[in-house]
């Protein structure tokens, strides 16, 4: 994985990137690594994310922890390193990361008795430690969650969306009951909801997913998917009802209202880093990103326009215009980059996705008025500095509903319904979502993935507000009745 995204491929522009028509792959890795969101490492598998994808990165965190908080969750942290014999205790889930496990079996030059695993999720140490924290049915619930790294080994790696080290944030809760723990899974995937649609513009389809696409030792797994703009689905956030699986094998109980012993129901969430791959697949075009503003670490770039002689002095009205759109609360930049093109900057701002340029020159001061140009938009406006300043909240928020909007109706005109396994087929061969009856037969399913490469993405949830619709019908690969009552989603999936 080592060396630049642009090796061997002379399809993209030295400062632009291939069309996504051309070539969707090649846009993704050029755009990553020229937006200057994050760079190939020497560490096979690893990335380096670079400031402008870390500013990204703490914006989602900010958003998400505040949300945590505010749902009475309480933030621990964990060893990286997990006893190999944790992972183990669970059967289900030593069988579904074994592949993925990096393990640490010397210390120095002293062999190790027994070894570490680099954390691939906290399940495991988590449920150790809880055992000797929980007493009573007073100590509950247990609200916890984490911010990190984790560790899983990829073959095909891809930045942000598949790598061996990812940082994530994992929830963590421990309840007296199911209808509690079930409660809480289903909270923490609508703020997930939430967070997407009102933050990212990204529309997801909630759902819950089938046994072969569980989480390793889960009773139910739950899942927002989105649609990137290759027709490929990403899985985006998950949220797990555990039951007692983990609390069984880590001795996680407590003494009831009645004086009995009970292991406790727990549950685990998370979205990753992966969700910056989601953004930028889901709102990107030919020139680059496009930066919904209520995540954008920057919401507006100034870009003072001057001659060398009367630069510095264009640099200080810059800055004093972006003043004044701060005390509107909008997250302002000046560029104020000396010995390059206007050209470059705009081209520049624009692959990074800024969500509005405004243009300021000395004509421009003379009469009291600001060029802009909104990053979804094609054409400059021409408007009075003060309209423009006053105006700037809600042109952000316009910007936000557009690519919201755009989205979605991207999503529903590239989801289709199918009845029989020939439509399925050319469905799934020509990029899309699939609406479809299934069976709920694993084997099936398993020949389904085998010769399409598509899988459930999930079983839209009652309610949704996207293809959620209960009808009865026939598995259109084994004639068999439906088992969920509705169409499930298929697609092809990153």
């Amino acid at each position: 994985m080592t060396g630049s995204s642009e090796k061997g491929n002379d399809k993209g522009k030295s400062f632009g990137v291939t069309p996504q028509s051309q070539d969707f792959n090649d846009w993704y890795n050029e755009v990553v690594v020229k937006a200057d969101l994050a760079d190939y490492s020497p560490v096979k598998g690893a990335m380096v994310v670079k400031p402008y994808g870390s500013a990204l990165w703490e914006r989602v965190q900010r958003w998400l922890d505040d949300k945590f908080k505010e749902t009475g969750h309480e933030s621990l942290l964990f060893p990286t390193l997990i006893p190999m014999n944790f992972i183990a205790k669970e059967a289900d889930h030593v069988e579904g990361f074994a592949p993925e496990l990096f393990t640490v079996s010397k210390i120095g030059l002293e062999v190790l008795d027994e070894p570490y695993v680099l954390r691939p999720t906290s399940e495991t140490i988590i449920g150790h430690m809880w055992a000797g924290w929980l007493n009573s049915y007073r100590d509950l619930p247990f609200l916890h969650y984490q911010w990190g790294a984790v560790f899983r080994a990829e073959l095909r790696t891809k930045l942000f969306l598949r790598t061996s080290e990812f940082y994530w944030h994992e929830g963590h809760t421990a309840h007296q009951d199911e209808a509690e723990a079930r409660a809480e899974v289903m909270q923490m995937l609508g703020i997930y909801h939430e967070f997407c649609r009102d933050v990212l513009a990204l529309p997801v389809l909630r759902g819950e997913k089938t046994a072969s696409e569980r989480f390793a030792g889960a009773v139910a797994t739950y899942s927002i998917e989105g649609m990137m703009r290759d027709g490929k689905a990403l899985q985006s956030g998950t949220s797990h009802y555990l039951g007692q699986n983990f609390s069984r094998a880590f001795n996680v109980k407590f003494q009831t209202r009645d004086q009995k012993e009970e292991f406790a129901h727990t549950t685990s969430w998370a979205i990753s880093s992966r969700i910056i791959g989601a953004l930028i697949m889901t709102h990107g075009d030919d020139k680059g990103l496009m930066m919904p503003p209520n995540i954008a670490p920057t919401q507006v770039v100034v870009i003072p326009v001057g001659r060398k002689d009367n630069f510095d002095q264009m640099v200080q009205e810059g800055e004093k215009l972006a003043a004044e759109l701060r005390l509107g609360g909008v997250r302002v930049k000046v560029d104020k980059r000396d010995g390059v093109t206007n050209g470059f900057k705009y081209n520049d701002w624009e692959l990074k996705g800024i969500p509005v340029r405004i243009e300021l020159g000395p004509r421009d001061l003379e009469s009291g008025v600001v060029v802009v140009k909104n990053r979804t938009a094609d054409d400059k406006e021409t408007l009075p500095r003060a309209e423009a300043v006053a105006g700037m909240v809600e042109r952000l928020n316009g910007i936000q509903a557009f690519l919201l909007q755009r989205a979605t109706d991207f999503m529903i005109e590239n989801t289709v319904t199918a009845d029989t396994y020939d439509e399925f087929k050319a469905a799934i061969e020509a990029g899309k979502w699939v609406r479809a009856f299934h069976s709920g037969d694993p084997e099936s399913e398993r020949q389904i993935k085998e010769e399409t490469k598509a899988t459930i993405r999930n079983e839209p949830l009652d309610g949704s507000e996207f293809f959620a619709e209960r009808e009865e019908g026939v598995c259109f690969h084994t004639g068999k009745p439906s088992g969920y009552g509705k169409r499930v989603i298929f697609g092809r999936q990153y």
